[in-house]
């Protein structure tokens, strides 16, 4: 898309800790200090843009009148995993510590991303919960996040396996080719080979598709068991990693995040990761606010 700037917004290309990020910040008085929304893109990682988002942080920055800080985290493969994460990391440490100088309370910043965008929003802020040095974030919005790598025969996953827009072998592709592993052992991971017995039983109360609302499950059938393929897991455990994988973070960490913004769409492959990290957080105490758009796209 082309360049698009908006005249009722400053806009100003700046680095934060060496990441480059784009501000927009609204030309009108303010009786305070704004809010401030940094802003993370999906695109698995791969692909999409500060540019590519520009008129989605536009929007953000006027109708909520806060200072957007979009993040041009760099991507794979040109920079392996977890450059990314730690890119979104690097720039919100930054603007916590520096957000009075662009006019923001530093108690009322929220993190937000779409997609690959809320897996890197997620762990960000689970990797935060124990730091004192700096503000608290205060929420986190998570627009159709990927949230776990481990089960890719939720409902979801059922339902909307051949959807032309993002299928859930596309799914796993992009994760692969995202990870820079070999996109052979994608039927094994379909099938979840590459999850040792021990770590599915860990993990059931978690992810399960028991805990997902029965509406959602309509037509759902369990996959037949698969054999635990040793290689395959040791090639692909970086999938298991809480950077990839927030859904694994123990309760000692999901407890301590902050309101949470969940939205799924229907027709999403990763609408179940939504609806399992809604869980968990309530089951935490953990105050969400969750939006389904029915008749949605990924």
């Amino acid at each position: 898309l082309p360049a698009c700037r908006d005249s009722r917004l400053f806009t100003q290309d700046l680095h934060f800790d060496e990441v480059p990020v784009r501000l927009y910040l609204p030309k009108g008085p303010s009786a305070s200090k704004r809010r401030g929304v940094i802003f993370f893109h999906g695109g698995s990682g791969m692909f999409g843009s500060i540019r590519s988002y520009e008129r989605t942080c536009q929007y953000i920055a006027r109708k909520s009148d806060s200072v957007v800080v979009s993040v041009g985290y760099r991507l794979s493969p040109e920079l392996k995993y977890p450059a990314q994460t730690l890119d979104c990391l690097a720039a919100t440490l930054h603007f916590l510590k520096t957000a009075e100088k662009y006019g923001v309370d530093p108690d009322r910043i929220i993190v937000c991303g779409d997609s690959a965008g809320g897996t890197y929003a997620a762990g960000v802020c689970q990797e935060l919960v124990n730091r004192r040095d700096i503000p608290k974030i205060r929420a986190q919005v998570l627009i159709y996040p990927f949230l776990q790598a481990l089960n890719f025969n939720l409902p979801s996953y059922q339902k909307n396996a051949f959807l032309a827009l993002f299928s859930r072998e596309r799914a796993i592709s992009f994760l692969l080719k995202y990870l820079q592993k070999d996109c052979s052992m994608k039927e094994a991971i379909l099938a979840g080979s590459h999850v040792p017995e021990s770590m599915n039983l860990k993990y059931r109360k978690w992810i399960n598709p028991d805990l997902i609302p029965e509406v959602f499950r309509l037509g759902y059938k369990p996959p037949l068991p698969a054999p635990f393929l040793l290689q395959v897991h040791k090639e692909t455990k970086e999938m298991l990693e809480t950077r990839i994988s927030p859904l694994l973070a123990e309760d000692a960490v999901v407890c301590c995040l902050p309101d949470t913004c969940i939205i799924t769409c229907e027709h999403d492959v990763l609408r179940d990761d939504g609806l399992l990290y809604k869980k968990r957080l309530e089951d935490n105490n953990v105050r969400v606010t969750w939006h389904h758009v029915d008749k949605g796209f990924h």
